[in-house]
């Protein structure tokens, strides 16, 4: 290696990484992130290797580097190296035993990236929004992760929002003693502000800026897998996609059904991958895919090679200037024409790794079984028919990779859903998810609490996993 790029100051969100790898033609990056999870001394501090073009690693990358690093001989360091992380420009230092120097450029966090976003949407139309005769009062959480000189820069320097509209803005390596997890149960400061209702528009950020969650007025919460659909159903404000088409959707697999009900009006096709975004890094790379997301309020779209929490929000804010409705009618406007997918995701933590390998094993066995297809649940007044099952597959159409055993599926004759799967990216010890998804078409019955539409769902998926029975839990860790 001979140049480094660093973040003035150290920092740079994990799309800005994606941006300045493309930009530079860099061989990878490496992010130094607690991404959503507890930072500080005692917290989460996660290793993550971007390749040249943008993207994670695939794990045939990752493997590759576990190999190689079993068969190092040597490595080179720079005695003197020095340097300072706030003064921008590049310093060059001898390599021990090396003939070629070491570079190291210092650029501005936002600058790259703030440029690319200039050429994806019309700011003016935002600005307009933000600061014209009637303007909509905004509040953005950065959460004390690094996207406090983002928000300040973007959105109240170059978009014209009140520096007090912007909260939580210094980066803090504790985050300020909260996980930085953009939900409804971490995002409590912008969810109190919203419920006031003197803002419109509110949004919150990860630590490392990839994901994002949305309010509207009076605390409208968004769920990430409506938030997808909205932004596939309107991609004909953002200039970006006016100019280059819309080639395909992917989401990952438990995220709702409701992009999906979007891709068949649009006449485009959807990719179900597994959870990690590397999945949509090689769909894009084949020019197969234009939007995707997670239901972990992670989106993004062909312009980078990751999620970008930012460039959501901007879309959302372009899709509010556009058709000059609040959050909370261009929802509700999207059920009426789509459908509701009732949808909660069910987090049980921090479990025993045993215990939780036990339990998915013996869930498998169960619903995999012949004599499980076609079985009948009847919760209340409500009866459920299974039609089929299994244990998701992935075959990639653009290499032929195939990743194997990625969640439990259940799926009822009426569309409803059960997933279940273990979670990849846990910080402590294990985490169990169960995703429960149930379709409404009747507008006159989308005014209803998710739990209380899911509740029957939730009702076969304890009967059947046991988890509370084997965990000694009374309800799950965290719900979404």
């Amino acid at each position: 290696i001979g140049r480094l790029v660093i973040g003035q100051n150290g920092i740079l969100s994990t799309p800005a990484v994606s941006c300045i790898i493309r930009k530079i033609k860099a061989a990878g990056g490496i992010i130094l992130t607690a991404s959503h999870c507890p930072g500080g001394p005692g917290g989460e501090f996660g290793v993550k290797f971007e390749v040249a073009n943008g993207g994670p690693a695939p794990d045939m990358v990752s493997d590759k580097i576990y190999q190689i690093s079993k068969t190092l001989e040597e490595y080179a360091i720079c005695p003197d190296l020095r340097v300072d992380l706030s003064r921008l420009g590049r310093q060059e230092f001898d390599l021990e035993n090396k003939f070629k120097p070491f570079r190291v450029e210092i650029v501005d966090s936002v600058d790259i990236y703030l440029n690319l976003l200039r050429s994806i949407f019309n700011f003016n139309a935002i600005r307009n929004l933000l600061t014209g005769p009637n303007q909509i009062k905004i509040r953005i959480d950065a959460m004390n992760g690094v996207m406090g000189p983002y928000v300040r820069r973007i959105l109240c320097d170059e978009l014209g929002a009140p520096a007090n509209s912007a909260i939580n803005c210094i980066p803090l390596e504790d985050f300020g003693g909260q996980p930085p997890d953009p939900n409804l149960t971490y995002a409590t400061a912008l969810l109190e502000a919203m419920k006031g209702g003197e803002y419109g528009f509110g949004a919150a950020f990860d630590a490392d800026g990839d994901r994002y969650m949305i309010l509207g007025q009076n605390g409208f919460f968004v769920n990430a897998s409506d938030s997808l659909a909205i932004i596939a159903a309107n991609l004909s404000c953002i200039p970006y996609f006016c100019q280059r088409g819309v080639r395909g959707f992917g989401r990952s697999m438990p995220t709702s059904t409701a992009l999906d009900k979007v891709a068949k009006v649009m006449k485009v096709p959807v990719y179900e991958t597994p959870a990690g975004w590397r999945y949509f890094s090689s769909l894009m790379d084949a020019g197969r895919c234009s939007l995707c997301g997670e239901e972990s309020f992670g989106t993004g779209s062909d312009h980078l090679r990751e999620k970008d929490g930012l460039w959501a929000v901007l879309v959302w804010l372009s899709i509010l200037a556009a058709r000059k409705q609040s959050v909370e009618e261009i929802v509700r406007d999207h059920w009426t024409k789509f459908g509701r997918h009732y949808y909660c995701r069910f987090d049980y933590e921090a479990l025993e790794p045993r215990t939780a390998y036990f339990i998915m094993r013996d869930l498998e066995a169960l619903i995999t079984d012949k004599s499980f297809r076609h079985q009948q649940f009847a919760v209340g007044s409500n009866i459920y028919s299974v039609e089929r099952t299994d244990s998701f597959e992935y075959i990639d159409p653009v290499d032929g990779t195939v990743t194997k055993r990625q969640g439990l599926r259940i799926i009822f004759s009426d569309a409803s859903r059960l997933i279940f799967r273990m979670s990849a990216s846990s910080h402590v010890r294990a985490t169990l998810r169960i995703y429960a998804e149930s379709y409404e078409k009747d507008p006159s019955q989308h005014n209803k609490e998710p739990q209380a539409v899911l509740s029957p769902l939730i009702a076969i998926a304890l009967k059947i996993s046991q988890i509370h029975e084997r965990t000694g839990r009374k309800g799950p860790t965290v719900i979404t």
